[in-house]
């Protein structure tokens, strides 16, 4: 309640100069439907024409795409048309009635292939023999052109055209030089899908083929033709000449016309610096997924290669009708965007001034009604700037606004005795509220952190069920293994030496199995493996681990320091605590492969008197031993998992399982493990131990591991 009041109170504050006097509720009933109507008209406007504009922009650029896919389908019919005149051209006939002679020399079927394919703007002109074989026109003779669909149509009787991707090897067999002539490098793309490729070497092709008829009507072969679109700017600059004709895009915007294959563009009037053309910039993945993923046309602003465009892509189809690339027109989308916010700009800027000057008119006309208030306006000033004694005072109007003028004195009175009762009430109702609040907050907060150990109990406990019953099941079938393994190697004797490698790595894996095998098992049910606790010198263990781990420190060029200065003697096994500072330690090596020093610590401390098994000063007291490296450290995202089961940051080795046992082992003698990284300086982890074991595995509520990160 005092909450709401206080939001109330405050409402009616912002608002007293509006609702709190009359003269402000007529300026605003005069003045609404000219503040308030005519923004809203502009809104609407506003939306409206934004809308309208873009559908605009929008049905332009289909109608272009349209424009230009008509503009295309007549290049390729152009290319067929040119093809058929040849095929029926009495020139032809004759060069084929003198196959016998050279076909080289003037006047021969070579000559002619080559004058027509030059004049036609082809890049290779075919004669095909009834059974699609090359016969003239190719440098590999004899090779089959039947797996073409133009070329199968062809030889059924009926002459067709459409696109094809020709591969580098197709091409040089055609002509060993248009390889070269159809590579493109691809440039880097913002926005493109990522690629492994450098290069676009394969070439989009407008592929025809008509047949050859004899005067008895036998089918004498096929003409087969083709253009290479790599690279042909003459095809985009008509599209685009066509399409975007002078004065057909206002306001300094620029009309693009591209050909893709597959997201490459392979010809294009697109520009990136200096006038050069974008060959072999990519389109962006957002249009790649909607036209060669989807197949579906679009409509609509998209980013090209370095500017946004309105823009129309329709996928290409070859003459299998698999999609094959793009065609793309648009034009830019910023000259026409910044018009129509400058007319909006203008619009706006009208408003404003009939706004202004309505507002002046109604003012004048307003001026009669505010007079007889200005002096109550004046008393409601007073009161606000905190003169609780100020009146209106008596009043000689007879008329409502009189009438009104005496009774707000006589409430004022009254209003100023209540006051500062409701005060009172009001202060006692938010000190009782934010004790309540407090009180909350406390009890949601243990819930939550209540929360979160039961779900780390379950977690555990899971993992736990799982791992045990995965390495039991392995556990039979490698015993078998490793015993037939055992029985092949006594049994073959000598006669196993060729293969004698082999089984000794079977042998090495069988037993990192078991190896692993082993630390499931231990991490499933760690109180199976723990050994005899008793009361040990955490410095003796140290040296014997500094021992156990020299000959990898040697290799790696690792310098170690130690300051062992603990005194108290813990009460844990002596096995287990070495295999927790061991890992930790081999841990430290392994991240600083081109040396580093490691530093070892212990010293004395106590625990909380609330800590397990608390019976007297004994069982505060602890020792702190710390493990640190000079390596790259442990990155942010990997620090908070270090002691998750089966994490690993060292992928080709290591099962993810040591720092998981070691914190069950520190956990269950009733201690703590932390770790503090920073990355590329310096890594910590710090061990604390009971003198006195507290056994929290008992307990069955595990305990979470401390992290701490910094920043490098």
């Amino acid at each position: 309640m005092g909450r709401l009041s206080r939001l109330r109170a405050a409402l009616d504050e912002r608002l007293t100069p509006f609702t709190g006097s009359v003269r402000h509720k007529l300026l605003a009933l005069v003045l609404a439907p000219l503040l308030l109507g005519m923004p809203a008209l502009l809104l609407i406007v506003w939306y409206w024409g934004t809308q309208g504009y873009n559908q605009l922009l929008i049905n332009k650029v289909s109608a272009d795409l349209g424009t230009a896919r008509q503009v295309f389908d007549r290049v390729q019919a152009t290319v067929g048309d040119g093809l058929a005149a040849l095929a029926a051209s009495h020139r032809l006939a004759l060069a084929l009635d003198r196959r016998e002679v050279d076909r080289r020399e003037d006047g021969g079927l070579e000559a002619l292939l080559e004058d027509t394919a030059r004049r036609q703007g082809l890049d290779f002109l075919l004669l095909l023999d009834p059974q699609g074989r090359v016969r003239a026109g190719a440098r590999a003779a004899d090779s089959d052109r039947s797996g073409w669909a133009v070329v199968r149509s062809a030889l059924e009787g009926a002459g067709t055209h459409g696109l094809d991707v020709l591969s580098p090897e197709h091409l040089a067999a055609i002509d060993p030089s248009l390889p070269a002539r159809v590579l493109i490098p691809l440039v880097p793309t913002r926005n493109a899908a990522s690629t492994g490729r450098t290069v676009e070497d394969r070439a989009l092709t407008i592929h025809a083929a008509v047949p050859l008829f004899g005067l008895d009507g036998d089918l004498l072969g096929v003409l087969e033709a083709g253009m290479l679109l790599n690279g042909s700017q003459a095809i985009v600059d008509r599209i685009n000449t066509v399409v975007y004709q002078e004065a057909s895009l206002p306001l300094g915007s620029q009309g693009t016309a591209t050909l893709f294959l597959n997201d490459t563009r392979i010809a294009t009037n697109v520009r990136l610096f200096e006038g050069e053309r974008a060959l072999g910039t990519r389109a962006s993945a957002a249009v790649y997924r909607r036209v060669m993923g989807e197949g579906r046309v679009w409509l609509g602003s998209a980013f090209v290669v370095d500017h946004t465009y309105v823009s129309g892509y329709e996928p290409l189809l070859d003459t299998a009708g698999r999609r094959i690339g793009m065609l793309y027109v648009g034009f830019l989308e910023a000259p026409l965007q910044d018009a129509l916010y400058r007319a909006m700009a203008g619009l706006v800027l009208a408003f404003l001034v009939v706004s202004a000057l309505g507002t002046l008119a109604d003012l004048r006309f307003a001026q009669a009604i505010f007079r007889p208030l200005e002096r109550m306006n004046r008393v409601i000033a007073a009161i606000e700037a905190g003169d609780g004694t100020a009146r209106a005072g008596p009043s000689r109007s007879r008329d409502e606004l009189g009438r009104l003028s005496r009774a707000f004195d006589q409430l004022l009175n009254s209003l100023a005795a209540r006051q500062l009762d409701l005060q009172r009430s009001a202060e006692d109702l938010d000190r009782k509220v934010a004790e309540r609040t407090a009180e909350l907050e406390s009890a949601n907060a243990t819930l939550q952190q209540a929360s979160r150990q039961l779900v780390m109990s379950e977690k555990l406990a899971a993992i736990g069920q799982l791992t045990a019953g995965v390495a039991h099941e392995i556990n039979n079938p490698v015993a078998v293994i490793q015993g037939n393994l055992d029985l092949l190697r006594e049994v073959l004797g000598d006669a196993a030496a060729p293969v004698k490698d082999e089984i000794r790595l079977i042998d090495e894996q069988t037993r990192r199995i078991q190896t692993i095998i082993a630390k499931l098992l231990q991490f499933a049910r760690p109180g199976d493996y723990a050994g005899q606790a008793e009361p040990i010198d955490v410095n003796a263990v140290v040296f014997d681990c500094l021992l156990l781990t020299r000959h990898t420190m040697g290799r790696r060029r690792i310098a170690v320091e130690t300051n062992l200065a603990s005194k108290v003697r813990v009460e844990i096994s002596r096995g287990e605590l070495q295999q927790v500072l061991v890992n930790l330690m081999v841990n430290a090596v392994q991240a600083m492969p081109d040396g580093g020093t490691l530093t070892i610590e212990t010293s004395d401390t106590l625990f909380p008197e609330d800590g397990p098994g608390d019976g007297g000063g004994d069982c505060r007291e602890g020792v702190t031993l710390s493990v640190h490296d000079t390596g790259h450290g442990i990155a942010p995202d990997c620090l908070c998992r270090v002691f998750d089961p089966f994490f690993t940051t060292k992928k080709s080795e290591g099962t993810g399982l040591g720092l998981s046992i070691s914190f069950a082992i520190v956990q269950r003698q009733g201690g703590h493990i932390t770790v503090e990284s920073r990355p590329g300086v310096r890594t910590t982890f710090t061990v604390t131990l009971r003198r006195k074991a507290g056994f929290a595995e008992r307990s069955g509520e595990p305990a979470s591991p401390s992290i701490l990160f910094r920043e490098g």
